[in-house]
């Protein structure tokens, strides 16, 4: 399986221009599975809720779904992006996964970041895993890095690929990420986006720095801080299944939550 992730630089709230830079970048890439990032297509600082749903999406609509809806069945892969979601009165950091026949999966960001609890609901949705193909795959959205409850869950339910659309400002994430690969013996692609944004008048810098990484903790692909680009790394999900640490020893069979 060629798994893929393509680190992006937004303009905020040029909605349409953002996603037709990604597409035109990914146009002539093979890949099963792409991941873009966290809110990649509007831009991250939003001054209010209004402005917010302004930008927002209800799920299954909207110009950035078609255009990666489309993508999904001309490329046949699964694509993975975050987008603002408006749901009646609530409005969702979350990330779809759109599969070639357009069906899709939602996962509403569970841990809120700083400014993000002033305009964002928390996800409700949970963390779940599906079926693609032959794979078990899971989503978790930047911030919830920071809790290995999120991926734990994921891994507990059977997710061999993680998938983790980000708008990263801390500089811990991507290490950490390489624990939450080998704590649960799962594939992590981390796909986060460059530049800076100064659009509420506090600027932010995004670290980019997006992993792709195996169970073992390997570094299978990584970018810079700075680049916009795609990243590719050819893997076997079925690695993730194998929980063995030694002969003796088994990551999940040998916890004992009784005493957690």
């Amino acid at each position: 399986m060629r798994v893929a992730l393509y680190q992006n630089n937004p303009i905020f709230g040029e909605t349409e221009k953002n996603v037709i830079s990604v597409l035109a970048a990914v146009e002539n890439e093979a890949f099963d599975l792409l991941v873009i990032p966290e809110l990649f297509a509007t831009g991250y600082q939003f001054k209010n809720r209004q402005e917010l749903k302004s930008l927002a999406d209800q799920v299954g609509d909207g110009y950035t779904f078609n255009r990666l809806k489309d993508l999904a069945r001309y490329k046949q892969a699964l694509i993975v992006y975050g987008f603002p979601e408006r749901d009646n009165d609530y409005l969702y950091n979350s990330a779809l996964a759109i599969a070639p026949d357009g069906h899709y999966h939602l996962y509403r960001k569970t841990h809120l970041f700083d400014t993000e609890k002033n305009v964002f609901d928390p996800g409700d949705t949970g963390f779940k895993v599906f079926q693609y193909r032959k794979y078990r795959i899971g989503m978790m959205i930047c911030f919830d890095w920071r809790f290995p409850e999120s991926a734990r869950r994921l891994a507990l339910d059977g997710a061999q690929i993680i998938c983790h659309p980000s708008n990263l400002v801390l500089p811990h994430c991507p290490d950490a990420m390489i624990t939450r690969a080998l704590e649960n013996n799962v594939f992590t692609i981390t796909c986060d986006r460059v530049g800076s944004e100064s659009h509420s008048g506090t600027k932010l810098t995004f670290i980019g720095k997006s992993r792709i990484i195996g169970p073992d903790g390997r570094i299978l692909g990584e970018l810079g801080d700075t680049e916009t680009a795609f990243l590719a790394a050819g893997i076997d999900p079925q690695l993730a299944d194998n929980k063995s640490i030694t002969p003796h020893n088994e990551i999940f069979a040998d916890r004992r939550p009784e005493y957690y």
